[in-house]
């Protein structure tokens, strides 16, 4: 019997869960590629590692924009390396995939998803939207007749869904996540300390000191080496996580509109139902401090952060792929509307 899988193809992350075993594999969605033979070279934190740091012959490629595929070739020998590095017995037989996109994708871009990962994997592949499987893997039941909200913030976007009876009553995806946060974070520093840093570092001090919320309480510093924007010589800055929260003020207000957006479209039964149970924040996005207090205080709901955050989409995926196993009747898989996207 095929061991299924489900992929949360990420802008930043792909992570594999396995049914049975949970998230077996969480590399960077990266691919290094020789520009003069073709050749792949590295994949996933190989080639991290890579980014900014190569040789004009030899190019970081991020295969996936926005959390969509921009890259078609590139992002299936990514699939492809990932899943041949499982090395699970269970895949001669084919297995059931489950891949996770973005909810306001287009129907070229689903396409290109389904194919990338037929060539890479083989057997039935499904796709779901993200927000709803973020959900399941973060323990809320969605397939009772009460609302849940679920802000999934990751690499390329945050997708914001209330879900009830299994699928998405209202949902938003906004181009708007860890990657710009990131970019705010470069522009901040250049514009306000003359300094050029790059995606590895400015990665590195939305982790160390990054906050959503400026207090002085809990004020933090931290070096910072990158190039003087001026002579172009090294140097040395020191900056605190006030200017971080400054820094990144823009784009969460615009997460917190994105939220207030879907808010405002659901019925009132379903508003009551998220007053009482909260929103879950997930994504590798939904870790930057004091982020959940900042969207709790904006929208006036109780927000809490999911236990495995990186990793509920991936697991949601495995818990999806384990219920349809488990010889439900078609029909009632129907009824579920677990694969709201339709098989291939």
């Amino acid at each position: 019997m095929a061991e299924d899988i489900g992929i949360d193809l990420g802008t930043a992350n792909v992570l594999v869960a396995v049914t049975g075993k949970g998230v077996v594999l969480n590399e960077p969605s990266v691919v290094a590629v020789d520009t003069k033979t073709n050749k792949v070279l590295a994949v996933g934190k190989e080639a991290y590692e890579m980014v900014g740091r190569t040789p004009g012959n030899i190019k970081a490629i991020r295969p996936l924009k926005d959390g969509v595929i921009s890259d078609f070739d590139i992002t299936e020998e990514m699939l492809t390396h990932f899943i041949s590095k499982l090395n699970v017995k269970g895949f001669v037989s084919k297995p059931k995939v489950m891949i996770c996109a973005p909810t306001n994708i287009t129907n070229i871009e689903r396409k290109a998803i389904i194919e990338a990962a037929q060539k890479a994997v083989g057997g039935e592949v499904f796709l779901e939207e993200e927000p709803k499987v973020a959900a399941v893997g973060a323990g809320m039941d969605i397939f009772q007749p009460t609302g849940s909200m679920v802000i999934d913030i990751g690499g390329g976007t945050s997708d914001i869904a209330v879900v009830s009876l299994g699928d998405i009553v209202a949902s938003k995806s906004l181009k708007i996540a860890g990657d710009v946060m990131n970019q705010d974070i470069i522009d901040y520093m250049k514009q306000h300390h003359k300094i050029v840093v790059g995606e590895h570092t400015a990665e590195k001090i939305k982790k160390t000191i990054g906050t959503a919320k400026a207090s002085s309480s809990n004020d933090q510093h931290m070096d910072v080496r990158g190039r003087d924007a001026v002579t172009g010589m090294p140097i040395s800055v020191t900056i605190t996580s006030k200017e971080i929260a400054t820094a990144l003020a823009g784009t969460i207000e615009q997460i917190v509109n994105g939220a207030k957006n879907v808010l405002e479209t659901i019925p009132p039964e379903l508003a009551a139902d998220i007053i009482d149970r909260g929103i879950m924040l997930t994504g590798g996005g939904s870790m930057l401090a004091d982020l959940d207090q900042v969207i709790s205080d904006e929208l006036t709901v109780p927000v809490v952060i999911s236990e495995d955050p990186l990793e509920n989409v991936a697991k949601g995926a495995g818990v999806l792929l384990d219920h349809m196993s488990k010889s439900q009747p078609q029909k009632q898989r129907r009824r579920f509307n677990l694969f709201g996207n339709r098989k291939a």
